[in-house]
């Protein structure tokens, strides 16, 4: 029976890793492909209203995504829409730090650390997790 639980724990972890991996390398390719990209101050012009995933026991949160206009170095206005919620309404006129490409402008996106410092929490809460449960199934009375 400890051998199936072995092999849930080995499924588990390699889950896990093949997980972070994932994240980490998708994360760094858009580090890169937007490296060279300039970064300008944009005014917010609203927001869309949206709802957190509220997955298991979680309670669903209210979100704001807020959009956003910027000119390029021609003097052409581009609109855009930020991937980064918030759980305040952001106010329009206020500025935000926009990255955009070159060469579409329409292709902008607001930066943030916070893919970085989930996938940092989320590596050393995984390997003590599985830690801990490798230790239960060897303590586990079967």
């Amino acid at each position: 029976m400890k051998i199936v639980l072995y092999v849930v724990w080995a499924l588990f972890v390699a889950g896990a890793i093949y997980s972070v991996i994932h994240a980490a390398r998708k994360t760094r390719r858009h580090e890169q492909l937007t490296a060279g990209w300039p970064r300008v101050q944009a005014t917010v012009t609203g927001s869309r209203a949206g709802w957190s995933g509220g997955t298991g026991n979680m309670t669903r949160n209210r979100r704001f995504w807020p959009t956003y206009q910027f000119t390029d170095p021609h003097g052409t206005l581009f609109v855009g829409e930020s991937e980064v919620s918030s759980a305040e309404k952001p106010l329009p006129g206020s500025p935000i730090n926009i990255a955009y490409n070159p060469a579409n402008p329409n292709e902008s996106f607001q930066p943030s650390s916070e893919t970085r410092t989930a996938l940092g929490c989320l590596i050393p809460f995984f390997a003590v997790f599985a830690a801990a449960l490798f230790w239960f199934i060897g303590v586990f009375p079967l």
